[in-house]
């Protein structure tokens, strides 16, 4: 059995009757019934993930970035070359990117993997190879706008990647799993993905990316469309993948998959990573109670799959870097929520007397 159809077996739904009990102990903490808001949800989301009350703190975290390229970028739907991803690998690599600083602010590992970098990464001088870890599954997808962006295959093989390197993080101590990506030209692939799961048309969910013109964005729509037309109807989620997503969102999918099979929590950013997400959860439904949706992003595929999921952002800083950047911060206020039930004082600890209706 490949390690994401194992990943996915394992997978159960988050415990309910802990979820109970956490709520219970919520209500004898020393504070009004619901004063803390969505850190109160949060955990109880965690113990409901674990099966425990008080949860464990989800600490130390983990964040993979999965790097590939795009053959869509021959129809101009970005302004960068597609040579910037193994640059930024190369940065990833070297700790220099945005992704690294805020990891470091939040004690989480960083990992970055090649699933489909087309540039021989040679050419870009990562220094330290031992940051970076390399499952290219082939040099990049072909043009989506012109043909299925890869194999059946190629995307099973990138969902296995996602899979291993989610046990393998949580084998290695990891406590919560942050979706982290780099790819120039995946906001096309991402936005097709969402326009094909949630039936909305590819005007409402394609946005700017990395900075295109009206023109631009225009030409990225019509992409979108006739893309996204080419799916047959009652496709399954990986025929989706395949036709018009990429070899990172692939394996996001697999370690969004892999997290929950861990019963960890999976923290997830932005467009890129909710694209991932709907492809998991389509495959999967019981991935959807291990995740934490980490921002908001500006790009409008991002809200569309906030609504499809039925989920709530921790954070919205109009943020829409991906990377894993927005999830990243938003360990902080996961890390309180555990805290507040684990540390946090009840009424009957301190001998206060909340009186006849508590």
């Amino acid at each position: 059995m490949s390690a994401y159809e194992e990943a996915k077996a394992r997978v159960r739904a988050v415990d309910e009757r802990t979820a109970d009990e956490a709520r219970a102990r919520h209500d004898r903490l020393t504070k009004p019934q619901g004063a803390l808001g969505r850190l109160e949800d949060l955990g109880v989301q965690l113990a409901a993930i674990a099966g425990e009350v008080p949860p464990p703190v989800p600490a130390p975290a983990a964040v993979a970035v999965f790097a590939a390229d795009h053959g869509v970028v021959e129809e101009g739907v970005t302004p960068w070359p597609q040579e910037v991803t193994a640059q930024m690998v190369a940065n990833f690599a070297a700790g220099g990117a945005a992704i690294n600083v805020l990891a470091r602010q939040m004690g989480a590992s960083v990992t970055v993997v090649d699933v489909g970098v087309a540039t021989d990464l040679a050419t870009v001088g990562i220094r330290d190879a031992s940051a970076l870890r390399s499952h290219r599954v082939r040099n990049g997808t072909a043009n989506l706008a012109r043909e299925p962006a890869m194999s059946d295959d190629d995307a099973r093989a990138a969902l296995d990647v996602g899979a291993a390197i989610a046990r393998d993080l949580v084998d290695g101590g990891a406590r919560a799993l942050v979706t982290g990506e780099m790819g120039i030209g995946n906001t096309t692939a991402a936005a097709a993905i969402v326009a094909a799961v949630t039936g909305r048309p590819a005007r409402d969910v394609t946005g700017r990316g990395t900075g295109i013109d009206d023109v631009g964005l225009h030409r990225k729509i019509d992409v979108v469309d006739h893309a996204v037309g080419r799916i047959p109807s009652g496709a399954t989620p990986q025929r989706v993948l395949a036709e018009v997503g990429g070899l990172e969102i692939a394996a996001l999918a697999g370690f969004v998959v892999g997290g929950a099979a861990a019963r960890v929590p999976v923290v997830v950013d932005g467009l890129i990573a909710g694209a991932a997400l709907l492809i998991a959860v389509a495959d999967c439904a019981d991935v959807l109670g291990h995740v934490v949706a980490g921002h908001r992003s500006q790009e409008p595929g991002a809200t569309a799959v906030l609504e499809h999921l039925g989920l709530a952002p921790v954070l919205d800083l109009e943020l829409r870097l991906g990377e894993g950047s927005g999830a990243c911060l938003a360990l902080g206020p996961l890390e309180a929520a555990a805290r507040i039930l684990r540390e946090m004082a009840t009424f009957d600890d301190v001998g206060i007397d909340r009186g006849p209706d508590g």
